[in-house]
């Protein structure tokens, strides 16, 4: 388990989030056992604990709750029922993520397009009763950059959060992501991320911060090169979220090198992402 102690000695932090890309939910047995009982000790070894988990990479190329096939929706909810309960045995409280990504001939279809959407609230409302089955405290909702990823504006995720939690059984809240505000057709203020943080970062207990020119969904790492043309500047952020009510938010490094990227440079631009936030927290 390299990577816990990665994040615990050189970026040196201890609080992290759980990509399933790590260790997806439906791994076959004895598999999935031994490996979540090797992460849980190595998470104990490093000092490490865990917020949340969270969907990845994998999960992102999934169109998961709104698959315009019923078969492949119902896949789906097996296998974020599968994220809940290997949660679970992590010991940990909270999960979420990507959850649904229409189709192009579904979002161009009004109907069908409010037909899916409901598919996806009631669906959520019966992730959630799993959630509170297995002892989960919350799920995660991650407004996404494309318009048939909901939700993607600020107005929608008001409005999907508060479908989502007229009966759920745990509360469903948000994770901002400050590389998302980049989406083609929508209004001027859903493209501003300090727009979502003062409105919605009081529902939003985990912000995922990035590097980004604000023109796509960057992740790059908060390094000089990067800072000097990105948008995101710390101190914004936190007093957007102060303006926002919020009590408490975690924010998470979520910094993606291209896969080819040599590993040192990686762990070097992740270090000095971390340091560079920590002299603003």
């Amino acid at each position: 388990m390299d990577w816990a102690e990665i994040c615990a000695k050189e970026l040196e932090v201890d609080l992290v989030q759980f990509s399933f890309d790590l260790l997806d939910p439906t791994t076959s047995e004895p598999a999935l056992a031994e490996m979540i009982s090797q992460t849980v000790d190595a998470l104990r070894e490093s000092g490490l604990s865990v917020h949340s988990t969270f969907t990845g990479l994998a999960a992102y190329s999934r169109n998961l709750l709104t698959h315009p096939n019923p078969a492949m929706r119902a896949d789906a909810i097996r296998w974020y029922a599968d994220a809940i309960e290997m949660t679970r045995r992590m010991d940990v409280k909270i999960t979420g993520g990507h959850m649904a990504a229409l189709s192009c001939r579904d979002f161009a279809d009004a109907e069908r397009r409010r037909n899916i959407m409901a598919i996806l609230i009631e669906s959520l409302w019966h992730l959630s009763s799993l959630a509170a089955g297995e002892g989960l405290s919350m799920l995660l909702w991650e407004p996404m950059p494309l318009l048939r990823e909901p939700p993607c504006t600020i107005e929608g995720s008001v409005q999907l959060l508060q479908k989502a939690n007229e009966n759920s059984k745990v509360p469903i809240k948000l994770t901002i992501d400050t590389g998302h505000q980049c989406t083609v057709g929508v209004k001027k203020q859903d493209n501003d991320v300090y727009a979502w943080l003062r409105e919605l970062a009081a529902d939003s207990p985990v912000v995922h911060v990035q590097q980004t020119d604000g023109k796509g969904d960057r992740h790059w790492p908060f390094t000089k090169e990067y800072n000097r043309i990105g948008v995101i500047e710390p101190k914004r952020v936190i007093d957007a979220i102060e303006d926002s009510g919020a009590r408490e938010v975690c924010l998470m490094l979520e910094v993606i090198h291209p896969f080819e990227a040599e590993e040192t440079k990686v762990i070097e631009d992740l270090k000095t992402s971390a340091n560079y936030w920590k002299t603003y927290i």
